[in-house]
């Protein structure tokens, strides 16, 4: 049976919860444009953002691990992609908005420089003068104004909802992008999900890559509450698997354990605040998304552990000085000499009236780690060809 978009309309009305954000209840887009005839709006902005050009260059984009230490490291791709299905998970379970909870899990690392945090850490100190840079504002510019598809607008022309997820990722009261938002609102239920998929996967992968890398060790890891119990419940079930998968299988009770709390939590916390619409989620006065008491403390335990052996590890130290020393360059290169860049981005500059070092700042974190070692070498490498 073919279902167009008013049916799958009607569909979601029937099926969701009363605090799900339904697709025909959309504040709509910047600049208005026909419905689609089978897709709803969220389906709509969750493809638009998969086949754009920023969310292909994630692929060779640092989460941790550069990206030519090895085929195994996630990349800013393969953890978008793992904090979007947790997302759906969640978001199916609460009987939430699937396709608009993984519209903005899709989109929200769009805006992240090359070399992970290491190379935001560096651009956002280039730009201190300059208006600074986050990488969630700049994740909203990305589909605002960056990315380039259509002929009658800038950017991706995305949903209210979606754009506001992206921008309310995380802590977002004091940036200046969220003012458009209204930030004395919280998004709605389905982004705030978002933010909690995100630290769940990125905790779980960063445990699974340490262990393969060897930056971590087990007696590391076995600090952790959350680790320790995840592996023994592994151990107990497979006591003879292989290292490999004995790890693996410690990872995925990891992320049941925090998927399985957060979903027992935000239950919980619709039934105490009564929350039976939208808007009630938007005026709660908090993010309804959080740990329980029980698990909290236990993630914020393994946070502090992989700061401390991991993102602090001599080797990732080492990127990070590597990141900021490429990216200072570069950022000064173009910023003395604009016509160093491409036509295109100069375009910007002389026909769109925007800053220079705005669109210095646009350039260089619209770039791959491959891509920025590549300039810098062209730059100051005598023997690299142009």
């Amino acid at each position: 049976m073919l279902r167009n978009r008013e049916d799958l309309e009607e569909l979601e009305a029937r099926t969701l919860a009363p605090y799900a954000m339904l697709s025909r209840m959309s504040r709509g887009r910047r600049f208005p444009e026909p419905p689609h005839p089978l897709r709803t709006a969220f389906q709509r902005d969750r493809d638009r953002v998969v086949h754009c050009a920023a969310f292909r260059r994630l692929e060779y984009k640092t989460q941790v691990f550069v990206n030519h230490e090895g085929d195994y490291y996630r990349t800013r791709l393969t953890h978008t992609v793992e904090a979007a299905q947790i997302t759906r998970t969640v978001a199916k379970a609460l009987g939430l908005n699937s396709e608009l909870a993984e519209a903005v899990a899709l989109a929200h690392d769009l805006g992240h420089t090359p070399f992970g945090h290491a190379g935001e850490r560096a651009l956002r100190a280039l730009m201190e003068p300059y208006g600074g840079f986050d990488h969630n504002a700049q994740s909203l510019r990305t589909v605002d104004w960056i990315e380039v598809r259509y002929p009658n607008f800038r950017g991706l022309n995305l949903t209210f909802e979606v754009r506001e997820g992206i921008i309310k990722h995380s802590e977002f009261k004091p940036r200046p992008a969220a003012a458009e938002f209204d930030p004395s609102l919280f998004p709605c239920l389905e982004a705030q999900i978002v933010d909690l998929a995100d630290e769940i996967a990125y905790l779980a992968h960063d445990v699974d890559d340490g262990l393969k890398s060897q930056m971590l060790t087990v007696d590391d890891l076995n600090r952790s509450r959350l680790f320790r119990e995840a592996a023994a419940a592994a151990r107990a079930a497979s006591p003879r698997a292989e290292p490999g998968v004995a790890r693996y299988q410690t990872v995925i009770r990891m992320i049941d354990a925090m998927v399985s709390d957060l979903l027992t939590n935000i239950s919980a916390e619709l039934e105490r605040d009564s929350i039976r619409g939208v808007d009630d989620v938007r005026r709660a006065g908090r993010a309804l998304a959080s740990f329980g008491p029980a698990i909290a403390p236990m993630v914020e335990e393994l946070k502090q552990l992989m700061r401390e052996r991991l993102y602090r590890h001599y080797r990732v130290s080492r990127m990070t000085g590597k990141a900021g020393r490429v990216l200072e360059r570069l950022f000064e290169t173009y910023l003395g000499e604009p016509r160093q860049m491409p036509d295109h981005v100069l375009r910007r500059i002389e026909a769109d009236g925007e800053p220079l070092a705005r669109v210095v700042a646009d350039y260089i974190a619209g770039m791959t780690d491959r891509f920025a070692l590549d300039e810098y070498r062209k730059l100051f490498d005598p023997d690299e060809r142009v």
